[in-house]
């Protein structure tokens, strides 16, 4: 079973928006086609800044945190990947879940790792574009 850790952008652009592809990955785990999950901090996250951009879509953001497992974050101190220190928590997280995902839009701090499982524990890191892509 794929178990697809989603980071804040993730649940974000669900929430903001509900026919993209990021909402479909919650259509599908609902389904049973993969495990959801996210950390406290990557909720935390995406809570804040839809409370910022869209206020509206707090409710939808907390129907879909109630169709996911909220693991515990990661202190950012036992990464092994050089990534900024706000995202270190978020790829702890995925490895102590043992995601086999990380779903993330953040090209910028992500993007060396991306597709690369090699380079990130076993673990692909993807946008959900390219996940989708590969397995639809």
């Amino acid at each position: 079973m794929r178990r697809l850790f989603l980071d804040s952008n993730v649940l974000f652009t669900a929430a903001h928006n509900p026919k993209g592809k990021a909402a479909f990955l919650f259509e599908l785990g609902g389904e049973g086609y993969w495990e959801l999950y996210t950390s406290a901090y990557a909720a935390e996250e995406a809570r804040r800044n839809i409370a910022l951009k869209f206020p509206d879509c707090l409710g939808r953001l907390e129907k879909l945190n109630s169709g996911l497992t909220i693991v515990p974050s990661g202190t950012g101190r036992s990464s092994p990947l050089h990534l900024p220190e706000k995202d270190r928590p978020v790829f702890e997280a995925a490895v102590r879940c043992r995601a086999t995902h990380l779903l993330t839009g953040d090209r910028k701090h992500f993007g060396p790792f991306m597709n690369r499982a090699d380079l990130s524990s076993g673990m692909l890191i993807q946008t959900v574009a390219d996940f989708l892509a590969h397995i639809l």
